[in-house]
């Protein structure tokens, strides 16, 4: 019975531990991998058939990812669609680094909380001298807590990457100014940011044009990109291009007042930042350095008085 029990948690942590990498592991390219191969064999000038390219492929690209995908449809029967939606929200907001839909990171969730409390659980049969019900606590702690890691690892990205296009906003709007100012319409100097930087904000900006050259309005590319992106810096700007789209009012002018606007909340967090740092740095003073220096000042004094003690004693 045991035998069994082990062997079942230790398949379970092997697709586990393959899951997660093929979930983790970000593509260098958005585009059809079978349809990049016949595109390379193409250019090779060989003559192959479907077969062999697929093939071709990597083993993540041709076994785990399809039944990652499976497991995710298996998932999202049981789940309620708000919950789907909410998590589908959250992938765009973090820009989807591992290019996962939400029913695969809803089953991910479960992948990696089974492999949490079986791999503790083989810990615990194999070298722990603690009692069954504190092993079994442990165990189910560690599943919960792999539950939900999934969600913390994707609310860490998105607060890194709001954070990062925060940053990157009014040098952004400096060029698209000078661009703008230069001669360049809206959309080419959109596509000179994503040209000329490799960060967060100007791949939003880089789909963001693709979407107007494949036919959508450019307002309505906006307000995608505004609700990609989750941030208040960027609902106003995208309100004010809008705005001065319909209006007819100069689009320099506009770019010229939400730069300095972005540049002047960006320096007003970083003031905000430097008053809530000694409010941080009291708890490792008070953990770390503050006994430090207590037994360094007081333990001469202290070995005095113990000697003044016993002189007195005698």
């Amino acid at each position: 019975m045991e035998t069994g029990i082990i062997v079942v948690f230790v398949i379970v942590a092997i697709v586990a531990v393959i899951l997660i990498f093929a979930g983790a592991r970000r593509p260098k390219e958005e585009e059809d991998p079978l349809a990049a191969r016949l595109a390379e064999f193409s250019e090779r000038g060989e003559v192959v058939s479907l077969e062999e390219i697929e093939l071709s492929q990597p083993f993540a690209d041709r076994v785990i990812l399809p039944v990652a995908r499976r497991l995710g449809d298996i998932s999202s029967r049981f789940t309620p669609q708000h919950q789907v939606e909410t998590t589908a929200k959250n992938l765009e907001l973090a820009g989807n680094p591992a290019r996962l839909d939400a029913s695969s990171f809803l089953a991910l969730r479960f992948v990696v909380a089974g492999a949490f409390g079986g791999l503790l659980f083989l810990v615990f049969m194999f070298s722990s001298t603690w009692s069954v019900s504190r092993e079994l606590l442990f165990t189910l702690l560690f599943t919960v807590l792999g539950f939900f890691f999934p969600q913390l690892w994707l609310k860490s990205r998105i607060d890194s990457r709001q954070k990062e296009i925060r940053k990157a906003m009014p040098d952004a709007l400096d060029l698209l100014t000078i661009c703008v100012e230069a001669g360049l319409g809206f959309d080419a100097a959109i596509a000179k940011v994503n040209e000329k930087w490799e960060n967060q904000l100007s791949m939003a900006f880089g789909r963001t044009i693709r979407e107007i050259q494949l036919g959508k309005l450019r307002r309505e590319a906006l307000r995608d990109m505004s609700d990609r992106v989750g941030i208040a810096e960027m609902t106003s700007f995208v309100a004010a291009i809008i705005q001065s789209d319909q209006l007819g009012v100069g689009m320099a002018k506009v770019l010229r007042i939400q730069s300095d606007q972005m540049r002047i909340k960006r320096r007003q967090r970083a003031e905000e930042e430097a008053r809530k740092a000694p409010l941080k740095m009291v708890f490792p003073l008070g953990l770390f350095i503050f006994p430090s220096l207590l037994i360094v000042l007081l333990t001469p004094a202290a070995f005095r008085l113990r000697d003044t003690l016993l002189q007195l004693a005698r």
